[in-house]
């Protein structure tokens, strides 16, 4: 249960990613094929999200560090060194981005890569919490800033979904069907480098040009590269790093330490050279995999790719200060909502209802298991408004569940 329900019907900010319905996309698209969406396809730009003097206050003001800032160019990577320096008295620290050494790599020719924009940038970081809700998979936001007529990277794959949105100038993007499909990510494209190479020698798939507002998502291993043409080219790169049926193998394999034929050792002085001695071993522990992973069911990869979301995805953030002053100030007639993007499961034990998040669990009186209830929907509600308590008690519940992070009082 969730404020905001994960992977919801309306998906809005998905929907400003593509030309098609959410449905479609999934159905025809996701995982599956690359979509060119065009601005006039589009309900709107992306303008709100970043933008080049966005580059520059990033690059001038804000004291960014390596890994957040890199650089390349015609396919290869800078030295941190290139453009990272001392930021002075007060901030020593070696390898916080100098502008000037920007500027020098810049204007000649090398691309800027801002990394992990959806922490950085709060348009971005708004959008991406967004964009997972929608999607059910991890995001990560890069932007990749590229001066006239240059190329960051030669052609490569990744291995994992991205959507590109382009902010400002225009990038001509040459996209190659993949060599490998859907490679995990311990097959990067350098393992097949050549094959990648003479792949995109050939007719590309899509061969466009991106303008601003112009959107193209492309499946993990589909080949691609870009060049900026007459002006600099701003664009974001959205990776998702979609869940596989490996992932969940691998959260299924986690139980075979319950059965013990699986636990013991292999017998003593076995020759690991020798296949006819490994043979009836290897078929007796194929035949015990196969028994085990037959009386599984879905508790136990639920539980272990839950945790990994959970890990790797962020909740709505929380103003330690705004978050204070409006405790101060709650009454019944405050207004407050459930933090979006917070997973819990709200469960009654007893006289207990308990609230359990990732990283923390909250146990409260069960009278409280209406009002916590309806909190959770996500609606904007007021203390008084809650079921289950009287006015005294409700103000009680919700400043605890303030306090503790579950819900948030909007500014």
């Amino acid at each position: 249960m969730t404020g905001h329900e994960r992977g919801s019907s309306s998906r809005p900010a998905l929907s400003r990613c593509i030309r098609v319905s959410p449905d479609e996309f999934g159905l025809r698209y996701w995982g599956r094929e690359p979509l060119l969406s065009t601005a006039a396809d589009l309900e709107r730009g992306f303008g709100d999200l970043f933008s080049a003097a966005a580059v520059d206050e990033l690059v001038t003001r804000r004291g960014v560090r390596t890994p957040f800032i890199r650089m390349a160019n015609e396919g290869s990577v800078l030295a941190a060194s290139d453009y990272t320096a001392s930021g002075g008295f007060g901030a020593e620290i070696p390898d916080q981005v100098s502008s000037d050494k920007v500027l020098a790599e810049f204007a000649g020719g090398a691309t800027i890569v801002l990394q992990g924009l959806h922490r950085l940038w709060p348009p971005i970081i708004d959008f991406t919490r967004e964009l997972v809700d929608d999607l059910g998979h991890p995001a990560q936001v890069n932007a990749y800033v590229t001066p006239p007529s240059s190329q960051g990277f030669d052609p490569h794959y990744d291995t994992h979904d991205v959507f590109v949105l382009q902010i400002s100038g225009e990038k001509h993007w040459r996209i190659h069907a993949p060599v490998l499909v859907d490679p995990l990510r311990s097959q990067p494209w350098d393992q097949h480098r050549a094959a990648v190479a003479r792949a995109a020698t050939g007719k590309p798939e899509i061969d466009a040009v991106l303008r601003p507002g112009d959107a193209l998502y492309l499946p993990r291993g589909w080949i691609h590269s870009a060049t900026a043409l007459g002006a600099t080219s701003v664009h974001l790169t959205i990776g998702m790093a979609a869940y596989t049926r490996a992932d969940l193998a691998d959260a299924l394999l986690r139980q075979l330490g319950d059965n013990a034929e699986l636990r013991a050792s292999l017998p003593l002085g076995l020759d690991l050279h020798d296949s006819e001695a490994l043979a009836p071993i290897v078929a007796q522990t194929v035949q015990a995999l196969v028994e085990t992973l037959q009386q599984t069911d879905a508790s136990r990869p639920v539980a272990v790719l839950s945790a990994r979301f959970g890990a790797e995805t962020r909740a709505e953030p929380v103003a330690p200060l705004a978050t204070l002053e409006a405790l101060a100030a709650l009454d019944g007639s405050t207004p407050v909502r459930w933090r979006e993007s917070l997973p819990v499961r709200v469960t009654t034990i007893d006289d207990r209802v308990r609230i359990v998040a990732r990283t923390k669990t909250l146990s409260l009186p069960v009278e409280a298991e209406p009002a916590v209830l309806r909190l959770a929907t996500g609606d904007t509600v007021s203390a008084d408004e809650l079921p289950g308590l009287d006015a005294e008690s409700a103000v009680v519940v919700v400043r605890r569940l303030v306090r503790e992070g579950f819900v948030v009082a909007p500014a």
